[in-house]
């Protein structure tokens, strides 16, 4: 992979083919933006070179980056000049992406990623270049910097389920190091969410993956049952069916406990194929662990030829590959599972919530037959988007607590970035697109 960088090419290309992507292949026809001023205003102190921003984004759905990538480019400066704020630049931002999705995402990501100056960073390793770059692209500036605190896609809008602390410990060290060498220039974190929106296609994309997944699970469509039965009786056959699997016995508890069981056991399948032992008990960290090494076996970091190697050693290698691949299909459920634990929606709930528990319940089964997220099949088209913005929070004016307590402080600001995450939910809950 080429060191991030700008590229004018790779600028022109999404600039031809940015929205024509959105539309066809995320079915997006409209992009709002809320509580614009946070965005607008925290673009221009940065671009100015008075702040440097850390945009942190919500990513439960997997295209949270791209839709951003096209608003900032291609959409921000108009809507700016609307609100009466001009920008010094034209505005970009610079996005952390996990080093496995160049391996997945194949030659065009490889070629894109890179020249949209797109970082890459290691999960389950310390990855002394990739924090250094990140650093770097903090304290220099003058673009944002766009990080997904929950580390991965998180399959839920309208919860929190976990954060990691990487992007509030990188913003403290900037901070640190802005003030120890006399500079004045606040590190700033700015949440915002993004929430999908439908219409009458989405209430019929809804029911015909509702009956795909009964298909599957072997009921029938036809029986009179309502719309909440038929998501748990489907939901608890997977749930059977997955505990047969792993040789559970007698099912133990409610349905999140169940899960909790089933995700230590494929875990621990995984870990048992590639003959790895679990470095933490963070399920989610052992999760990025087994990834991380069924990558490196399917292909091999720094290798470009196999040819070196004699027929015998070749054949180990694709033998290790196929063990990799067959771990990989275990870390998979759990990737998906260790999120699908919370209430099947209501009948009255929104449109959305229903959208997004059938994806997951069609997924949910889809790993359950050794699929992936590139297996998810629904893609609701057409959709909307709604971006919703919350006010900065300023890491430098906490930097006295920070040097006395970095621990706390840390905590106490992960509570506060969840909060806003929160505030920004409940803000998108009440808005029609």
């Amino acid at each position: 992979m080429p060191e991030p960088h700008i590229s004018p090419l790779v600028l022109w290309a999404a600039r031809l083919l940015g929205r024509i992507y959105l539309f066809l292949f995320l079915g997006i026809t409209r992009v709002v933006l809320r509580n614009g001023r946070f965005l607008f205003d925290a673009y221009r102190r940065a671009l100015d070179g008075k702040s440097r921003c850390i945009l942190a984004f919500r990513h439960p759905n997997g295209g949270e980056a791209q839709i951003l990538m096209w608003f900032i480019l291609f959409k921000l400066r108009s809507l700016a000049r609307k609100a009466g704020v001009s920008f010094s630049r034209r505005p970009h931002v610079s996005f952390v992406y996990g080093y496995e999705v160049a391996r997945w995402g194949g030659s065009i990501a490889r070629w894109v990623m890179p020249g949209l100056g797109a970082m890459p960073v290691h999960h389950a390793q310390i990855d002394t270049a990739g924090l250094a770059r990140i650093s770097r692209a903090i304290y220099e500036g003058p673009y944002p910097l766009a990080i997904a605190p929950e580390g991965q896609v998180s399959y839920t809008t309208e919860s929190i389920p976990r954060l990691e602390q990487g992007t509030v410990r990188l913003g403290f060290q900037a901070a640190d190091r802005f003030e120890k060498e006399g500079k004045t220039c606040p590190v700033e974190i700015l949440p915002v969410s993004i929430h999908f929106r439908y219409g009458k296609m989405g209430a019929w994309s809804l029911h015909r993956v509702l009956r795909k997944i009964e298909t599957h699970t072997g009921f029938s469509s036809k029986d009179g049952a309502g719309f909440v039965e038929r998501l748990v009786r489907a939901r608890d056959r997977i749930l059977a069916l997955n505990e047969k699997r792993y040789g559970i016995g007698q099912p133990e508890g409610d349905f999140a406990r169940r899960i909790g069981t089933i995700m230590e056991a494929a875990l621990g399948k995984a870990e048992q194929i590639l003959g790895i032992h679990p470095r933490e008990k963070d399920q989610v960290n052992r999760l990025y662990h087994i990834r991380h090494v069924c990558w490196d076996r399917m292909i091999i970091p720094g290798v470009t030829s196999l040819d070196h190697l004699t027929p015998l050693e070749r054949s180990l290698k694709d033998l290790e590959a196929g063990e990799a691949w067959h771990a990989s299909r275990h870390m998979e459920l759990v990737d998906l599972i260790w999120y699908f634990r919370g209430p099947v929606p209501e009948e009255t709930g929104p449109l959305y919530r229903k959208i997004e528990y059938v994806q997951n319940l069609w997924d949910f089964a889809n790993r359950t037959m050794g699929g992936a997220y590139s297996n998810r099949v629904l893609n609701v088209h057409p959709k909307r988007v709604l971006i919703q913005a919350g006010p900065a929070i300023s890491l430098s004016a906490r930097l006295k607590e920070y040097r006395e307590n970095r621990k706390e402080t840390v905590a106490r600001t992960m509570e506060d970035m969840k909060t806003a995450f929160l505030a920004c939910i409940g803000e998108a809950a009440e808005y029609r697109i």
